[in-house]
């Protein structure tokens, strides 16, 4: 039984680096449910890895920071032919080569860099692929389960995907003049992947969270995925400009009377 109704539709996928990487993931659950998969990576020495774990699968090339590069894909898309059903946009970049830093000292560059890549791209890439869009197209992007806890592990990229949150809604109400296609995010708990290894005090964090969360164990990045091709689905055709969040219950746990305990020692 098809239920999530996406046999034959072409979803295309922004952030495929390796095994571990949210987009991979959520590439295994569409496939596996009938969709067709087409990739972008951000340059050629990604491209070279990605056809490793991608084998024969559409595969091209975009820096979002580069608008030439967004126009040449939009064009490179044309020339393919065929309609897009679905978006996933799991872009997100900081620079931590500096450390982290109090947030107040986070530095200019460093923090318009991040929103360029992990908010703006998104606006950019809708607005540029718009009438390669079906007319119901879903676009899910990846956010955090919360922009609203000071976590000075995640740096400053709470307030950006605060940003990314907003657009959504934007996008929801600035599309909705034209089309019928929805905007959502995955807002996952604290998830093992390459590009968060390289937070400073990430690791500790994540095992700080599995300790809140109810079951003792961290989210999965597979059950952040599931949760994405079911927003690419026809079966969340209701849902639109919304946040869903995938936690596995950390943010009801925070006073858990064990965690209390522990801290409460001498």
């Amino acid at each position: 039984m098809d239920f999530l109704q996406l046999s034959g539709k072409t979803i295309l996928i922004f952030g495929v680096a390796n095994r571990k990487s949210v987009a991979w993931h959520i590439s295994r659950v569409l496939e596996e449910a009938g969709a067709q998969c087409v990739y972008v990576v951000q340059n050629d020495v990604v491209r070279q890895n990605a056809a490793k774990l991608l084998g024969d699968a559409e595969l091209f090339v975009c820096d979002v920071e580069r608008e030439d590069e967004i126009t040449r894909l939009r064009e490179a898309l044309e020339r393919r032919g065929g309609r897009l059903h679905g978006l996933v946009h799991s872009l997100a970049f900081a620079d931590y080569s500096d450390g982290v830093r109090p947030f107040h000292e986070t530095p200019r560059r460093a923090f318009l860099q991040a929103v360029d890549i992990s908010c703006f791209s998104l606006i950019a890439l809708c607005n540029a692929l718009k009438d390669l869009l079906a007319q119901d197209a879903s676009v899910v992007t990846i956010s955090i389960s919360t922009t609203q806890m000071a976590s000075e592990s995640y740096g400053y990229m709470a307030p950006i995907k605060a940003a990314l949150n907003s657009s959504l809604v934007f996008l929801a109400k600035s599309f909705s003049r034209f089309s019928q296609i929805r905007f959502n995010a995955v807002a996952p708990g604290l998830l093992k992947t390459s590009a968060s290894a390289g937070i400073p005090g990430y690791v500790d964090a994540y095992l700080y969270a599995e300790q809140v969360i109810p079951r003792k164990q961290a989210v999965r990045t597979e059950e952040a995925a599931s949760v994405a091709a079911f927003l690419l689905s026809p079966r969340s055709s209701g849902v639109n400009a919304q946040q869903i969040v995938v936690d596995a219950g950390m943010s009801i746990n925070y006073f858990d009377r064990d965690l209390i305990a522990r801290a409460m020692r001498p």
